[in-house]
């Protein structure tokens, strides 16, 4: 069985309530980069988020996280498009990504594509109501069939999110239109908390994906767990060939007391280890992937 590839999810729009150690600015996400990377990582994703922790869509302040990063280690990196620019156009909200590919010290090495649309709307469990009632994470097949050609172009590849079956059949029929790749690398999403967008985290809601995967697509696939631990499935994911994405963004994991993204990742390695697979390197995560 193929090494394990870990991508370090080092701060998504996760503030510092549960865990003081969410990375906010470059300094501090090119820091947890290096400390990942050291525990077991081979992809970085990040958010560019402001000294505050707001959200920042700066194009310049994600050049220059993606650089710190390359000055301190070797990890692929994957940055967001980000949920909150799509009031932008499908232009738009490629163009930082596109201006970055074009220089060798900011250039990313993967772009997310989140495979369809759906509400994002919180939910409260206490007061039994919804916190907002209009939030809609909108990717349009038109949009997503932009990003597929410039992406492509630009040399990078596609990381293809699907939080549910339709955004994995969507992935499939980019697949036969010759939109994505060989081997599609399919970001499985689970959800917990206030978010019920993608499948459950239980091992139902992750065997519906698996159980929907088609056999003669070559497929790398990993799961993300956004706003809860991926420690409870990692034994299945694991045994079962797959990948992990984890960090401090998608849940603050005071399980393991109140740890760094780098701790996190050592977790995940030592499951890995457990079940007779190596974690990957950058390099070897590159090829598995069959990137350039």
């Amino acid at each position: 069985m193929e090494k394990l590839i870990i991508e370090a999810r080092v701060n998504e729009y996760a503030m510092r309530r549960h865990n003081r150690h969410v990375p906010w600015t470059s300094e501090e996400i090119a820091r947890d980069a290096a400390a990942c990377r050291e525990a077991g990582a081979s992809i970085v994703h990040f958010h560019a988020r402001e000294e505050n922790g707001a959200p920042c869509h700066d194009a310049a302040r994600y050049a220059e996280t993606i650089a710190r990063v390359h000055d301190v280690c070797d990890l692929l990196v994957h940055p967001t498009l980000g949920a909150n620019t799509l009031s932008a156009s499908k232009e738009g909200r490629l163009a930082h990504v596109l201006a970055m590919a074009r220089d060798k010290r900011t250039r990313p090495d993967f772009a997310p594509m989140d495979m369809g649309s759906t509400n994002i709307d919180a939910f409260d469990p206490v007061a039994r109501r919804f916190v907002t009632t209009d939030q809609m994470y909108l990717n349009s097949t038109d949009t997503l069939m932009y990003f597929a050609k410039e992406i492509s172009v630009a040399g990078l590849k596609p990381a293809a999110v699907v939080w549910n079956l339709t955004y994995l059949r969507q992935a499939m029929l980019f697949h036969e239109m010759g939109l994505l790749d060989d081997p599609v690398y399919l970001g499985l999403t689970l959800t917990e908390g206030k978010i019920h967008a993608g499948h459950p985290a239980t091992e139902a809601g992750l065997d519906a994906f698996l159980n929907n995967m088609p056999k003669t697509v070559p497929i790398i696939w990993t799961v993300y767990n956004y706003g809860g631990s991926l420690l409870t499935l990692a034994d299945k994911i694991i045994a079962s060939g797959g990948h992990v994405a984890v960090g401090l963004g998608d849940h603050p994991y005071t399980e393991l007391g109140e740890p760094e993204n780098a701790a996190v990742i050592s977790k995940f390695a030592d499951i890995a280890r457990k079940h007779g697979r190596g974690v990957a390197s950058p390099a070897e995560a590159r090829k598995i992937l069959r990137m350039p």
